[in-house]
């Protein structure tokens, strides 16, 4: 058998790419801008003097340096405290929002160019200040307060809804796009006895790292090419670690290229939402759950992060789960990924934030309230894992409240919590 090791490839930080683009193109626009403007435009002249030039340009250079240092301590104190409310997890995908790159980048742009100006105003004692050079300066100021004004928005989304919107968005088209074109060609996977031996394996070598992602029509191409079958052995979210096996070959008339599939399948230090509603799911229970917990007490948050969850097992019930097995152009089958089931799902969804509610009026008929909306709306095939789920959450009431008056009202369902309720338990 060939064993290949796949190493992680090193992504490299791009936290500062963005800023030092702005950085590097203000320096070549500072020193080659004024000498153009030097040399072929000379009538060119602002009416603006020459003191007035540079007093200008050293407010707005030491006023953006300033500005720059409050704004983003304020940010990222507010990103860090957000951390212990929510989830370390999805509070680092705000961080990273190309917004606050770009806006430190035209900070840094503007004072930049604002110090680099002053060696041009007055240069050589004419008592000139040079027009388009002075006029950037003004374009920058109102670029940057365009970016501040960005910036606040999206420091908006720091607020608990915020966070549960974002999060299930990402999580809905996660759903829409994985199962839109996981549900195309699929197979059935070949029988194989245990005395079958793969003709090729690859595993990770480095550092533990996450899968990202897993490209199937790749995947496809390269079996159909060596007429083999591939299997994967890990999910889409799996950490692996060293020498963990990740792709077995069967059946291979010529070993296959293992840069090929070392590509097909993308690893990197952390999950991402790409191809991976449990990830979503994950971060919206990470956040329920910490609102659960005695030190935040706040079963409200919980009641939201179920609405975003309804929503999400709402569209991963009426997909085809059924995935994972796909076959070439000409229906024979070539490769086997696997996908969560309808139980991972509701397992991922529910059974953390009932375990951490179980105390919780508010929660427990919030989740009677999603279950039952659940088994009206969704096909048949799902209804017996989320009967399965109503008898668990009926057990954890009756395990909970002793008093037969808020067992009674634990029971009912309820969209709100505690608002309207939807239906009245038997006997009560």
């Amino acid at each position: 058998m060939n064993t290949t090791s796949i190493a992680q490839r090193p992504q490299g930080s791009r936290e500062w790419g963005i800023p030092l683009v702005y950085v590097t193109v203000t320096i070549l626009v500072g020193v080659i801008l004024p000498r153009l403007e030097h040399r072929f435009l000379p009538e060119f002249t602002s009416s603006m003097s020459t003191s007035a030039a540079m007093g200008v340009c050293s407010a707005v250079a030491s006023g953006m340096i300033a500005l720059t240092g409050i704004v983003f301590s304020l940010a990222f104190v507010m990103v860090q405290f957000s951390a212990t409310a929510y989830s370390p997890r999805l509070v680092l995908w705000m961080a990273r929002d190309p917004v606050l790159k770009h806006s430190l980048g035209v900070f840094t742009a503007t004072f930049l160019y604002a110090l680099v100006l002053l060696a041009w105003v007055d240069r050589g004692a004419s008592g000139k200040v040079p027009l388009v050079s002075s006029m950037l300066v003004f374009v920058l100021i109102l670029a940057s307060m365009g970016m501040f004004i960005s910036l606040i928005h999206r420091l908006g989304r720091l607020q608990v809804n915020q966070m549960l919107i974002f999060t299930g968005d990402h999580g809905r088209q996660a759903i829409a796009e994985l199962y839109s074109t996981a549900a195309v060609a699929v197979a059935k996977k070949p029988e194989r006895s245990a005395e079958d031996k793969p003709a090729q394996s690859l595993s990770h070598q480095g550092r533990p790292a996450a899968v990202q992602a897993i490209r199937v029509h790749s995947l496809v191409q390269l079996a159909a090419e060596c007429g083999a079958f591939i299997e994967v052995t890990v999910a889409v979210g799996d950490i692996v670690i060293e020498r963990t096996p990740m792709i077995r070959v069967y059946g291979a008339g010529q070993p296959l290229n293992p840069e090929a599939l070392a590509g097909a399948v993308q690893t990197g230090d952390e999950r991402t939402f790409e191809q991976d509603p449990k990830y979503a799911l994950r971060m919206i229970v990470d956040i329920a759950i910490k609102a659960l917990s005695p030190a935040i007490n706040d079963p409200t948050t919980a009641v939201q992060a179920l609405d975003q969850i309804e929503d999400l097992l709402l569209r991963l019930g009426t997909s085809n789960l059924d995935v994972g097995e796909y076959c070439d152009s000409n229906g024979v089958p070539r490769l086997s990924v696997p996908f969560p089931s309808w139980d991972d799902y509701l397992r991922l969804a529910l059974d953390e934030i009932r375990f951490c509610g179980a105390n919780s009026v508010q929660v427990m008929r919030r989740m009677n309230a999603l279950l039952k909306n659940l088994s009206e709306i969704l096909p048949a095939k799902r209804r017996a894992a989320l009967q399965k789920w109503e008898h668990r959450l009926h057990d954890t009431v009756g395990r909970t409240f002793l008093d037969q008056e808020e067992k009674a009202e634990a029971s009912v369902a309820d969209r709100q919590g505690l608002g309207i309720t939807e239906e009245q338990p038997a006997g009560s």
